[in-house]
Parts: C-alpha cells; sequence; structure tokens
C-alpha cells in the first residue's frame, strides 16, 4: 500500500481578549476541530467564534471561515509558525465566561527584559528574520513569486492540460486556470483543476468570485508543486491503477 504524506503541527498564538497563549494547530484540521479546541483555551463557544489570521509582519488579517466549516481543513490557509489566530465572541454573552481582564491583577514584563529572553515569539522573529527583522523582505517576495512561475513554465503547467494531484494517483483532472487568486492567503500563482471525479473542494469559485467553471466539488486550487502534468487518462469503472490503494 502506498505511503501517505502526514501533516506536522505548527506552532501559532492564540489571542483573545482575555489572554494569549501559543498553541500548536495541525493544517489537516477542520475550522469546526481547530474551534471545538479553542473553546477550552478562550472560554468562547464554537458557535460565537469568529476567527482572524495574521501572518508574521503582516498587519492585515484574513478570516478563517467557510461555507461548511466541517470539511474546510486549515491547510486551505498559509499557516507559518508563529502566525496569530484571533479569536473573537460573536455573542456578547459569552464575554461573561472570563472575568473582565481590568478586575485581574495582572503582571506586565518590561519590554527590555522580554527582549532579552531567548524563547518567545519576538526571538524567533529576529533569528528567522521574519517581518520587520527581514531586511530583504520585498526582494524575499519577489523571488518567492518569481521561483513559482518558473516552476509552472517548467512543468508546462498550462490551461487545458491533463495533470493527476501528488501525492495520490487517483485525482485527475484538466488545469482550468493558472494565475493569482486574492482571496486566498499567501503570495503567488494558484492552479485551478477542473476534476474527473467530485473529491474537490469548491466549483471553480473562492469567496464567490469565479475563476472557471465546473460542478460543485469538481473543483480544487492548489500550489504547482503538487501538479503532475501528463497523458493521465481519466479513470473509468472497472479500470485499475498501479498504484490505486482505495476503492
Amino acid at each position: 500500500m502506498a505511503s501517505r504524506a502526514t501533516t506536522r503541527d505548527v506552532p501559532v498564538l492564540v489571542v483573545s481578549s482575555a489572554a494569549s497563549s501559543e498553541r500548536r494547530v495541525n493544517p489537516s484540521w477542520t475550522i469546526s476541530q481547530l474551534k471545538a479546541k479553542l473553546e477550552s483555551v478562550t472560554g468562547i463557544p464554537p458557535s460565537a467564534q469568529a476567527l482572524t489570521l495574521r501572518l508574521p509582519g503582516s498587519p492585515q488579517g484574513t478570516s478563517i471561515s467557510a461555507e461548511n466549516e466541517h470539511l474546510t481543513k486549515l491547510e486551505l490557509w498559509s499557516l507559518p509558525p508563529y502566525a496569530e489566530i484571533h479569536v473573537a465572541s460573536t455573542d456578547p454573552a459569552s464575554s461573561t465566561i472570563i472575568p473582565p481582564s481590568s478586575s485581574v491583577p495582572k503582571y506586565e514584563m518590561p519590554v527590555e527584559t522580554y527582549s532579552s529572553l531567548p524563547d518567545t515569539v519576538l526571538a524567533y522573529k529576529k533569528s528567522h528574520h521574519i517581518g520587520r527583522f527581514d531586511p530583504h523582505a520585498p526582494d524575499s517576495k519577489q523571488k518567492k513569486v518569481a521561483d513559482l512561475w518558473t516552476e509552472i513554465d517548467a512543468a508546462e503547467i498550462i490551461v487545458g492540460a491533463r495533470c493527476v494531484l501528488s501525492p495520490s494517483t487517483t485525482r485527475r483532472g484538466t488545469i482550468a486556470y493558472v494565475g493569482l487568486i486574492p482571496e486566498i492567503p499567501g503570495i503567488g500563482p494558484w492552479v485551478g483543476v477542473k476534476l474527473d471525479e467530485p473529491v474537490g473542494k469548491n466549483d471553480g469559485s473562492v469567496a464567490g468570485q469565479r475563476y472557471f467553471d465546473c460542478d460543485p466539488q469538481y473543483g480544487v486550487f492548489v500550489r504547482p508543486e503538487r501538479v503532475d502534468v501528463g497523458n493521465w487518462k481519466e479513470l473509468g469503472l472497472g479500470e485499475d491503477d498501479d498504484d490505486l490503494d482505495e476503492i
């Protein structure tokens, strides 16, 4: 049986009106699973949670939400180490679960002391040159985008080409879009694929913006490295694939 890739946990900073703490999140979780775990951290019920993702060094936030949060996985969003997940309550009554911060004695660490500690988010950003500590931030982003386009050209990823999405050998389809998608967090181009089977995540649109046409669950957007272009035939009933490990 073919081996399956595993998704590693990512350290993030969970921020709410009551407190902030470092937690580990797995991109394979659904939004509903994440909210259930955040309830014990923030005291806010999952049904009243509004989640916002803020990337290191970026003042802008991206909403973590979907029409079907039971099926939508966090891997749709970019989750670099020590990104911030802000949790707000949409229900004023839920704020009574945790006492107001003004009524709780609070210790405030001096900035100089915090800056000198070795195992903090600030220290991680400094050592890895993230955000304001990256002297070449604009150049790095431009290089990453250029590398993605080079990868697309080298792999002959073009609209109309047949492909398979790694690591599977059965998720096959036809490339229907290559380009930027502002509605998805992250920089650089994405590849939209119209799948042969209803094993996708959308109908060719993202957040109301349409990029290609297909039936619901037949569309998916992935990064170029997951697209393998070739003469991939459509699998019909009764046909076997050498690496097929599911029926």
